[in-house]
């Protein structure tokens, strides 16, 4: 971990402090924005839980718990879902994921300290930042040569699982306070090949100082280099309702900042944006918006379109 960036968390909480606004209004933006999405986004409720239990490893030792999702659920939620029919809501997110992900694997010069850490994050409330942090994962999990782990880190409203339709349990706050907890103890290995998630745990009065931690750090640096084909997804809580959220930015490498399109107003986006500057990798992606452009009718051509 460089020099830099340990300065940087050391002087994180007095500059979130400081900046921290509260929720405010919502009114229309400033057009500028560069990705859109047609479809619905921040679903609070998901499918029920199939099934679910504990693997174990040669030894017999607990590890890795196992849950089923139910799939035609969460495609029905609006989701992408893999070896389903190609859709609006699917294309636009391989347009979204393949610059993270040329990012993510760069080497040489191009290189991205911890890279293949991407956390999702918005300005405020109800943006759709868990809609597109779960589409994101579910879209990467679609590559034939990379794994992806969907981390829970809105610890305050935690709502992956209930989309999900996963059971609750250990998660990555717990890890982070007990050191004799093993982050793969925590782990929901998935029916989709490929997705696994970790929960955020249960809710603690100090988990901003524990996410700026020395063991946040080394357990982020471990998980980045130990898994090179893995990319990691973190559900961030909204940067101007949580001070956790620009802690989570020192540790990754990029940034998917979600903007609310005809609500978020231009200071909002830039009081957003200021609070991820600790990270240099930073994506914006307009949610909600209503598209009519000529060339762009993602899923007609195979059929699928509206």
């Amino acid at each position: 971990m460089s020099d830099e960036k340990k300065e940087r968390r050391r002087s994180l909480l007095e500059r979130a402090a400081a900046q921290m606004q509260g929720e405010p209004a919502k009114t229309q933006p400033k057009p500028g924005s560069r990705v859109a999405s047609d479809e619905p986004a921040f679903v609070t409720s998901g499918p029920a839980l199939a099934a679910s239990g504990d693997a174990e490893d040669a030894g017999g030792r607990k590890r890795s718990r196992t849950g089923t999702i139910d799939l035609a659920a969460l495609r029905d939620l609006g989701y992408v879902v893999p070896d389903s029919p190609a859709t609006a809501t699917a294309e636009e997110f391989r347009i979204v994921k393949r610059q993270l992900l040329l990012n993510a694997m760069a080497s040489g010069e191009n290189r991205i300290e911890n890279g293949n850490l991407i956390l999702v994050c918005s300005s405020q409330p109800n943006e759709g930042k868990t809609f597109c942090a779960t589409n994101l994962a579910l879209s990467i999990a679609s590559e034939r040569d990379l794994t992806v782990l969907l981390v829970d880190a809105d610890f305050a409203k935690p709502e992956i699982l209930s989309t999900l339709g996963l059971e609750g349990g250990k998660g990555l706050i717990d890890v982070v306070a007990d050191p004799e907890l093993d982050l793969s103890d925590c782990l929901i290995r998935t029916n989709i090949e490929n997705f696994s998630v970790l929960p955020a745990g249960r809710q603690h009065n100090l988990t901003t100082e524990l996410l700026a931690s020395e063991r946040m750090g080394r357990i982020v640096d471990e998980i980045a280099d130990r898994y090179p084909d893995r990319i990691i997804i973190f559900d961030s809580p909204p940067c101007l309702a949580s001070s956790a959220a620009s802690v989570l930015a020192l540790h990754v490498g990029q940034v998917l900042f979600v903007v609310e399109a005809e609500n978020t107003r231009e200071a909002i986006v830039r009081d957003g944006l200021q609070m991820m500057s600790v990270c240099d990798n930073v994506t914006m992606l307009l949610n909600k918006a209503r598209y009519a452009g000529i060339g762009r009718r993602f899923g007609t051509y195979y059929g699928y379109g509206t």
